[in-house]
């Protein structure tokens, strides 16, 4: 089989705070901004790596969603602990500060985990835990 992964999705709670975050400060491209209904779609990745991106999306756009799973949603959102994505960088200590700089909200400074991997974190402005590893 020849399959790779082309999308994945996080969810926003304010589509302008996350463009911000993943474009000024993480330095991703923007490939795609659609609204429909007061909602907006923003599709982001790595420069140069348009294969690969990040849906951004309004959490509770699913029709399938109850008013009781969007309150859940909200909370764990709250909480940080409803979505995650691992990003690799080759200098983890030097892209740690320049996020830091950008004015995003630090979890964890770089640290060597005792599973072989150097990685920090950071919540992007929903929430998200964004995990940026040593690429090695």
């Amino acid at each position: 089989m020849d399959i790779t992964i082309h999308h994945t999705f996080l969810p926003h709670t304010d589509p302008d705070e996350s463009l911000a975050f993943y474009r000024d400060v993480l330095g991703f491209e923007v490939l795609n901004d659609v609204g429909y209904g007061g909602m907006r779609w923003i599709t982001v990745a790595p420069t140069g790596q348009s294969e690969t991106s990040v849906v951004l999306h309004p959490p509770a756009a699913d029709p399938g969603v109850t008013e009781a799973e969007r309150q859940t949603i909200n909370e764990m959102m709250a909480k940080g602990t409803y979505a995650s994505i691992v990003l690799a960088t080759k200098d983890v200590d030097r892209t740690f500060e320049q996020v830091v700089d950008g004015g995003a909200e630090v979890v964890q400074e770089p640290i060597d985990q005792p599973y072989g991997v150097r990685d920090c974190a950071f919540r992007d402005p929903a929430g998200n835990m964004v995990r940026i590893q040593e690429a090695r």
